[in-house]
């Protein structure tokens, strides 16, 4: 079973940064991970998705702030957010076990529980 535990999220200011982590409990067969975040009232987004073999996506709005990675291991993720608005407010949870960078929630297998990030002004 794998497990997938969130970090890092916490509120801050707009115009703040913040590094989100992602750990996993195996590595195997967890090419494609990615980030998604669910705002109060709305559907779970995709934000950024990535493979082991270096191929990114990120959602429209987040490039250029936000930056994927992910350890050779593939048994951990991050994501590093600068320059934070109020719209990035929500639950970012993260989720393993795709088999290509997609901004797709049901394109994933595993989820983590998510951490809140609230972005104030």
């Amino acid at each position: 079973q794998v497990q997938l535990v969130e970090s890092g999220g916490s509120s801050v200011q707009a115009g703040d940064s913040l590094k989100l982590s992602c750990s996993s409990t195996i590595a195997s067969n967890l090419a494609c991970m990615g980030w998604f975040r669910q705002a109060a009232g709305k559907a779970r987004e995709g934000i950024a998705a990535i493979c082991l073999d270096g191929t990114r996506v990120y959602a429209e709005g987040t490039e250029g702030r936000f930056t994927i990675s992910q350890a050779s291991t593939g048994m951990a993720l991050y994501l590093q957010m600068n320059n934070l608005n109020i719209m990035d407010t929500g639950l970012y949870s993260c989720a393993a076990g795709g088999v290509r960078a997609s901004l797709a929630p049901h394109e994933y297998k595993y989820w983590g529980q998510g951490t809140q990030v609230t972005v104030s002004s």
